[in-house]
């Protein structure tokens, strides 16, 4: 018989409203840290070792923080983004709390940036923007605009995204409300490749670089996979029902081993990643999970999980951390 699913290593609380998105970052001398975004726009920065908030760091006007990550490879470097159209970047070194640069977007959805630190010290931004089917890519020192990537034919609200560095350069795989996936030559500013895996709007996506293999989610059942061959053209793999729809995001761990989901159901699903095997349901938390992280941490029995609920609680698992 399987192992009955774990009971989580511990809960954070104290976020004062629902965590929409989590960052692990366990780099560097310091303890490991997991920063967390809340609806009512605040951000913490938990230590993991004492389990409590080092920092609470108030912007955006009290409106979502919807998506955080860091960058120059420190802890001390953070870009939050929020809903009210802002983007912030922070100096938090030496105890400091200090916004040094923000970049209004306009963009009222709710699509996540994403980095890519492309050589050290260079670091691209894809954002929403006011246009709500639009990607602008920038350079993230100086906001200069690299490219605006915008389908020619009526896909709908820009919904999800992952930009990634190929061969060839940078690329982006941008999911749409009418259930396309355009994987974005950002270089060369065109589409490669369109992909309609599923009718409903591509809520979440996520792709694992070494294995050439994405996955998304929307409000169904199903988590459908697709493939980057060597012609840079989406095809479709792998898919999987599941019990409950709606999934509000979903993490492939580094190693490309497990998949990790955040569903409307209140449970994490964990699934392995070459085929989709469904191999555990997390329980704990009361309401819709919004968001789940892995860490980066170098120790392979140090890896954990992370998951933030509507429930304003942060659960913390140790799951499959050797396999």
């Amino acid at each position: 018989m399987s192992r009955p699913p774990p009971d989580p290593l511990y809960i954070l609380r104290g976020s004062g409203a629902p965590v929409n998105t989590l960052h692990f970052y366990c780099g560097g001398d310091g303890p490991p840290l997991l920063y967390s975004g809340s609806g009512k726009g605040a951000v913490h920065v938990w230590n993991l070792n004492t389990r409590r908030a080092e920092q609470v760091l108030e912007s955006h006007n009290s409106n979502s923080v919807i998506w955080l990550d860091t960058f120059d490879g420190s802890r001390s470097s953070l870009i939050s983004q929020g809903r009210d159209m802002r983007l912030c970047l922070w100096d938090l070194s030496e105890g400091r709390s200090a916004v040094t640069d923000s970049l209004l977007t306009g963009a009222v959805g709710f699509c996540q940036c994403s980095l890519l630190e492309s050589q050290p010290g260079s670091s691209l931004l894809a954002h929403p923007t006011q246009d709500m089917e639009e990607v602008s890519v920038v350079e993230m020192k100086s906001w200069t605009q690299v490219c605006s990537l915008r389908p020619d034919t009526k896909l709908g609200m820009l919904m999800s995204m992952k930009m990634w560095q190929a061969d060839s350069g940078p690329v982006l795989c941008a999911g749409y409300e009418d259930g396309s996936i355009v994987l974005w030559d950002v270089s060369q500013r065109h589409p490669l490749s369109f992909l309609k895996p599923l009718p409903e709007p591509v809520m979440c996506l996520d792709v694992h670089v070494c294995s050439q293999k994405g996955i998304s989610g929307s409000s169904e059942k199903i988590l459908q996979s697709w493939t980057v061959d060597g012609q840079r053209t989406l095809q479709m793999h792998h898919s999987v029902q599941m019990t409950n729809p709606g999934v509000s995001q979903m993490r492939i761990r580094a190693d490309g081993k497990i998949l990790a989901t955040a569903g409307w159901d209140n449970n994490i699903r964990v699934f392995g990643w070459k085929k989709l095997k469904p191999l555990a349901v997390l329980q704990h938390h009361t309401d819709a999970v919004n968001s789940v992280a892995f860490s980066d941490h170098q120790d392979p029995t140090q890896r954990l999980l992370a998951a933030g609920s509507k429930d304003q609680r942060i659960s913390v698992w140790s799951i499959y951390s050797e396999s």
